[in-house]
């Protein structure tokens, strides 16, 4: 097979995999009109149709399924054999691209990546913080940082952090106005700080256990959020209303005595943070972000 079959197969492949023409172009470093010129060339010289085109999508055919399926297992196999070689270098090379929302992003990678780049010189990182769930493939996402029960199970995860809570708090100030819930079902008496699901449309409930017995309060309040945690806590500190955040958020302002933790009975603990990715898509530098991130219970940091 000649070297401009295996580039227009391996162009095909990678369209058919990001479902955009535009992402792929950026992927393979060419325009998307030379992108759209060798698809056009590619299917004229094999008689059929690969990709169905909109203005607002592109999908592989059942023709281009088919030869997905094919070009895909050679890929991965030329890929992965050009990766083991990245391990005759002394140093990892290539771009990371990471998908998280803002607490990873605050407490796991902020701390972490100043020490990596500068050991790793030659791995660049590029990071989405953002409230909804990405699809790593279609969105051109090499791994994704999130809580480990909402990680997909197709998904190969590594844990990065300790468990943690989500915890009821309000400010003094709130506290001298309101008395203190003493039971999920007082909830329904204050104005509560709600998140709304991005994806969904809905807000969050607020889940609460205790003994094994689960509540699910649907607690109203006149704020609601849809992606600004540092902000809900603000207001909450102000005294706008009761809120459940992150335990690490909340710590600094209980400690310093600008928020009262209540139902603390109530918060249990749940799974931490993990980077996932899809198995076929461990590149050197992605396991060296990996190893660096890995949590280590024997670390006196780490509770």
């Amino acid at each position: 097979m000649k070297r401009g079959q295996l580039d227009d197969l391996l162009a095909f492949a990678t369209i058919a995999r990001a479902r955009s023409f535009t992402r792929a172009a950026a992927e393979l470093n060419v325009s998307p009109s030379a992108l759209s010129h060798t698809m056009r060339g590619l299917e004229k010289r094999l008689g059929v149709r690969l990709l169905a085109r909109t203005t607002r999508s592109v999908a592989p055919t059942p023709a281009g399924e088919r030869l997905l399926s094919s070009v895909t297992s050679a890929v991965e196999q030329v890929e992965a054999g050009l990766g083991a070689m990245e391990q005759w270098r002394d140093d990892p090379a290539g771009s990371i691209r990471i998908t998280t929302a803002h607490f990873a992003a605050h407490h796991v990678l902020a701390p972490a990546l100043p020490r990596f780049l500068i050991e790793n010189p030659r791995i660049t990182v590029e990071i989405c913080v953002e409230g909804r769930l990405a699809d790593l493939v279609r969105d051109g996402f090499d791994a994704g940082i999130r809580w480990g029960e909402i990680v997909e199970q197709d998904m190969v995860a590594v844990r990065i952090g300790p468990n943690t809570r989500l915890i009821v708090v309000g400010a003094p100030a709130y506290f001298d106005r309101h008395p203190r819930p003493q039971s999920p079902a007082d909830l329904e008496h204050h104005n509560c700080i709600n998140y709304r699901n991005i994806s969904g449309g809905g807000t969050f409930p607020w889940t609460l256990q205790r003994n094994g017995k689960e509540v699910r309060s649907r607690a109203e309040g006149q704020l609601i959020f849809a992606d600004a945690p540092d902000l809900a806590v603000t207001l909450i500190v102000a005294g706008a209303g009761l809120g459940m955040v992150l335990e690490a958020e909340a710590a600094p302002h209980v400690a310093a005595g600008r928020l009262v933790h209540v139902l603390e009975d109530w918060c249990v603990p749940f799974g931490g943070l993990h980077i996932y990715y899809p198995s076929r898509h461990v590149t050197p530098a992605l396991r060296a972000l990996v190893d660096t991130l890995k949590w280590k219970p024997s670390d006196p940091s780490t509770p």
